[in-house]
């Protein structure tokens, strides 16, 4: 139903990246979501009354506050597509992730209470009359919320939405809480054991698990977190394939929700190249990735020398020495100085976030190395952490 909608209402429905299509994929997800949850809230609520069970009536409430979690989804989807203003120079792409915070919040809301009364019932079982139409209903139920949650899940990786990712997450959990209600209403009739009560624990337990799970998925791009590594690889690919850039470092990603992510880099250029071609170089690199990747670059240039012999045997014989301190570790922004007397080395050394030694530490064994290799050399050595 989803793939037919979206073929007769989103317009260019294979660019997941575009934020016209996230935002009509979120409406189109969120407007189906709401009918879907409300009609199986009706018939879950008709369901509990006839058998009497708590354990069906929670799952009824549960698909109602997903009536709500989707109603939240679509106004964050509408909230997020508005274009930028005075107030808000960067957009509003992160409603996004405070809609899924707020599902998530919904889901704890729900599952806390299912506890609460499963409980109760747990203290005071009662018994179960057992109807053909309730065990339909739920099982019908459960093929519903396994479409939604393909659905859901597919949407969420094509335009890369936490918020999707998380009702993906809300629609398993209620396919395996509404089987654990089937299970408890066929188990009492059967056998005549009061599961209902330990179904429906069992039941809020998972779905409070599955809330703290989705609160922490939207949380991250909120607090910031690492870009994803195929992000990073596709701009550096787009940046080194100009034959302009010798290298690239320093790269930063600020993300403002989706669809409206910044970046900023360094790019190494020869420093005996023409300012004005290079410079251009870096300019149409910008478009590219504006174009290719729908985010706004901006780049510093750093010339670096290439053709000075003694510049770059120096790099060569600190190179070596970083790789025996640690081969993951990096040089970039090399450069020689001669200043009255003295002669000055300075660059930046790369060590992973984690790496275990000390900046001070990298700093020190490296000048030792180059204190042995030539003692009059000076140095200004800064260490990033990747």
């Amino acid at each position: 139903m989803i793939a037919l909608l979206s073929k007769l209402f989103i317009k260019n429905r294979e660019d997941g990246d575009d934020p016209t299509v996230r935002q009509a994929y979120g409406i189109l997800c969120g407007s189906v979501g709401i009918a879907l949850n409300f009609l199986l809230f009706l018939a879950k609520a008709l369901a509990g009354l006839i058998c009497g069970s708590i354990s069906v009536t929670a799952d009824a409430l549960n698909n109602l506050s997903d009536a709500g979690s989707s109603c939240i989804t679509l106004i964050g989807f509408l909230v997020s597509g508005r274009k930028p203003d005075r107030d808000h120079p960067f957009g509003h792409g992160r409603v996004e992730y405070l809609a899924g915070l707020a599902m998530a919040g919904v889901i704890l809301v729900m599952a806390a209470e299912l506890i609460r009364t499963s409980f109760l019932r747990i203290l005071h079982p009662g018994s179960l009359s057992f109807h053909p139409l309730t065990a339909g209903i739920l099982l019908a139920s459960i093929l519903v919320k396994l479409y939604m949650f393909t659905y859901n899940r597919g949407v969420a990786r094509h335009i890369g939405s936490a918020a999707m990712k998380t009702a993906a997450i809300d629609s398993l959990g209620d396919v395996l809480a509404t089987s654990a209600v089937l299970a408890a209403t066929l188990i009492e009739h059967f056998t005549g054991l009061h599961a209902d009560g330990w179904c429906g624990l069992l039941v809020g337990l998972f779905i409070a698990y599955a809330g703290f799970d989705a609160a922490r998925t939207t949380i991250n791009p909120l607090l910031g977190q690492k870009p994803d590594p195929a992000f990073v690889k596709q701009v550096e690919e787009i940046v080194l394939s100009d034959p302009s850039i010798t290298g690239m470092h320093d790269l930063l990603v600020h993300n403002y929700g989706p669809g409206h992510t910044m970046i900023s880099l360094h790019a190494e250029v020869p420093a005996s190249g023409e300012l004005l071609q290079v410079h251009n170089a870096i300019d149409s690199i910008e478009r590219i990735l504006q174009q290719t990747l729908h985010c706004e670059a901006v780049i510093h240039m750093d010339p670096v020398v290439t053709d000075d012999a003694e510049t770059l045997r120096v790099k060569r014989l600190i190179t070596e020495a970083a790789q025996k301190i640690d081969p993951t570790l990096r040089l970039h922004d090399f450069r020689l100085v001669k200043k009255a007397d003295k002669t000055w080395l300075l660059f930046d050394v790369l060590a992973p976030y984690r790496f275990e030694m000390e900046d001070s530490q990298i700093v020190n064994r490296l000048n030792d190395d180059i204190r042995q290799a030539d003692p009059s050399y000076q140095t200004m050595i800064h260490v990033d952490r990747g």
